[in-house]
């Protein structure tokens, strides 16, 4: 694969062409999870997810607590195993952590005693890169989310959606081909949530990772995922997986438009619902489908062609 460099002040960061995706294919094949004894009769948090992501995906997983959406995420991450099936990223199965996953948690986790660029090099360093290049490369990727400024700073002299900021930063700089986000935003008040709603959207735009977003936010899902999964839990199911029409031919959604409006309406009755109405949307590849607008009102009915 052919990459471009985007520039970014005195460094660049790796950006795929237009059209073609940086590697980051997962395939999980009929995964189920139980917690507690190892038997069969043990309670399912997570119940025959089968699921195929592509390489340039922005994904939001969308469901109340409970549902089993970060255990999902930490499937993913290799943190903990499948009670059943398996999970394949590019064409290996993934069963540890690996180097092509990077996680980006609630909390930035940030080591108070490093500077901003510190904790961003600190993985590079600890992977044996060397200095001068692992500088130049922390340095990018502050520029990329809007940090540069605040490379010498500490994690206590950082507002909430700066520390977000430098996590996310921490993990680019570690160049996975694939993003887990475990509702990274949920900490922040409404307007920074805003704000770093449309900075992981300009990030995602400029690098073409593969993103996994976890929310139980209507609005942030239908903002910023152009693929939507919807979990229902007992056991924790894809009830709904649809590509999102507020997207479509790259346009941004607006919340005040009648379309954000019923499509909000309609995934709320559908979480509200807390079961599946008619076969889930996945069908057999685990592939997105195309949902147009213009459904039924009725809460009650899936929104369907």
């Amino acid at each position: 694969m052919t990459v471009t460099a985007q520039r970014t002040g005195a460094a660049s960061v790796p950006v795929p062409p237009p059209g073609e995706a940086a590697a980051g294919r997962i395939r999980l094949e009929h995964i189920s999870l139980r917690y507690g004894p190892a038997s069969p009769t043990a309670p399912s948090v997570l119940q025959d997810i089968g699921l195929e992501l592509a390489g340039d995906e922005f994904i939001c997983v969308l469901g109340p607590s409970g549902c089993g959406k970060s255990s999902l995420l930490n499937l993913i991450a290799g943190y903990i195993q499948p009670s059943e099936g398996r999970i394949v990223i590019d064409g290996a199965q993934h069963s540890a952590p690996d180097t092509k996953v990077g996680v980006v948690f609630q909390h930035a986790n940030l080591f108070p005693w490093l500077s901003v660029a510190r904790n961003v090099e600190f993985g590079l360093k600890m992977a044996g890169m060397p200095k001068a290049e692992r500088r130049r490369k922390a340095q990018a990727y502050l520029e990329l989310v809007g940090l540069a400024s605040a490379a010498s700073m500490y994690p206590h002299q950082l507002s909430g959606g700066m520390k977000q900021r430098a996590a996310i930063a921490r993990t680019l700089a570690a160049d996975p081909s694939i993003i887990l986000m475990d509702e990274p935003f949920s900490a922040l008040d409404a307007l920074t949530r805003e704000s770093m709603q449309t900075h992981v959207g300009e990030i995602w735009r400029k690098t073409g990772k593969c993103i996994l977003f976890i929310t139980h936010d209507v609005d942030e899902a239908l903002l910023l995922g152009r693929r939507i999964l919807l979990l229902h839990p007992s056991p924790g199911r894809i009830v709904e997986d649809f590509a999102n029409p507020l997207h479509a031919e790259g346009k941004a959604p607006l919340r005040s438009s009648r379309e954000f409006a019923e499509l909000r309406e309609w995934l709320i009755g559908r979480i509200a619902d807390g079961a599946p109405s008619g076969a889930a949307r996945q069908g057999r590849t685990g592939r997105a489908e195309a949902m147009p607008l213009g459904g039924p009102s009725s809460r009650q009915e899936p929104y369907r062609p």
